[in-house]
């Protein structure tokens, strides 16, 4: 047996079980499944919950009110020894799809099927789940019930596929040089962006990133941002905008990171933290506010290069810090019932 097959055994009861819940069940299920002292970390409005039965109210129990049928669509699954501190975690990224037959988050239902993004963590410890992180594309559930919030995104928002070789569900352990590899090319282009920022310059010079990414490369952002395709591209509806119009960047360190075969992953509870200068989103700067972006970065490599990254941002936490509350918003704008 592989050196993570314990760990996705467990991780893959879990889910096994949660397809099947139910408001009413759900609580259980998570108790069975996870420590005493559970630790969750969720995108806002959600946060960080420190046991079963506070996140099966805060979340779940919502959600599988509001969703029905709930079917969990992986497109990655992996495990790895976190490179941050010890432990063992899996990683699972895909969408969570069902039925919007009932209000959630303040937003209308619509009848219609809805796929939520999801990327969640998970470590495992002596058979149960310790910690969790889950992150969710809420910007982009808005957008598919016709409630978008934001300006228009300089990338393209859309249903985002795995990974073009269909190879991501790492149901059996890996080679673990393989992991060696994606890890240390992960690393090399963190440290030539690192670099780039020490030295000062502006902009970044195509060739710095090519070192790392392949030409055909995909990015996968956030709703709110979108995706972009292309190395030119990905820098014209990204990478450009987020380094020209935020400032005063730190970088906060991650919770866990780790990689399996041909994929790597990471997530920060924050990972940055920045100034809004203007112009980022579309939006207007947020005057001397420094605001904390809670990011998952997943990668996948083909041969020497990276190919894909998909990547979710806390956007409506980001901008909670600055003063704008989206969900709130949007509610009394299309659902206005909720504001008396």
């Amino acid at each position: 047996m592989g050196r993570y097959q314990k760990a996705k055994e467990v991780v893959r009861a879990y889910f096994d079980e949660m397809d099947t819940a139910t408001p009413e069940t759900v609580t259980a299920i998570i108790a069975e499944h996870t420590t005493a002292d559970y630790n969750w970390k969720g995108v806002y409005p959600f946060r960080e919950q420190t046991s079963a039965a506070a996140v099966a109210e805060v979340f779940w129990r919502p959600f599988l009110t509001g969703v029905k049928h709930v079917q969990r669509r992986q497109d990655i699954f992996i495990g790895g020894d976190n490179e941050i501190s010890e432990g063992i975690w899996v990683m699972s990224m895909g969408h969570f799809m069902g039925l919007f037959d009932e209000e959630w988050l303040g937003i209308r239902p619509t009848g219609k099927m809805v796929s939520l993004r999801y990327a969640e963590f998970c470590k495992v410890e002596d058979g149960k789940i310790a910690e969790t992180g889950l992150f969710l594309d809420l910007i982009g559930f808005m957008d598919q019930a016709g409630v978008y919030p934001l300006p228009p995104s300089t990338g393209h928002y859309f249903i985002y596929p795995g990974p073009k070789d269909h190879n991501g569900l790492l149901f059996e352990d890996a080679p673990a040089l393989e992991a060696v590899k994606t890890l240390d090319l992960v690393n090399k282009m963190v440290q030539d962006l690192s670099d780039l920022n020490d030295s000062g310059a502006e902009g970044c010079p195509p060739e710095v990133l090519e070192k790392a990414w392949a030409q055909d490369m995909i990015w996968y952002g956030p709703a709110g941002i979108g995706a972009s395709y292309t190395i030119p591209r990905y820098q014209m509806q990204h990478q450009l905008p987020f380094r020209n119009n935020l400032a005063g960047k730190k970088f906060n360190g991650h919770v866990c990171r780790f990689a399996e075969g041909s994929f790597a992953c990471f997530f920060g509870w924050p990972n940055l933290t920045n100034k809004p200068l203007g112009g980022f989103l579309g939006l207007p700067g947020g005057g001397d506010i420094a605001a904390d972006m809670q990011v998952v970065d997943v990668y996948y490599r083909i041969d020497d290069k990276l190919s894909e990254n998909w990547v979710l941002i806390d956007i409506p936490w980001w901008l909670k810090q600055q003063g704008l509350d989206l969900f709130e918003r949007t509610a009394s704008i299309y659902n206005p019932k909720l504001s008396h």
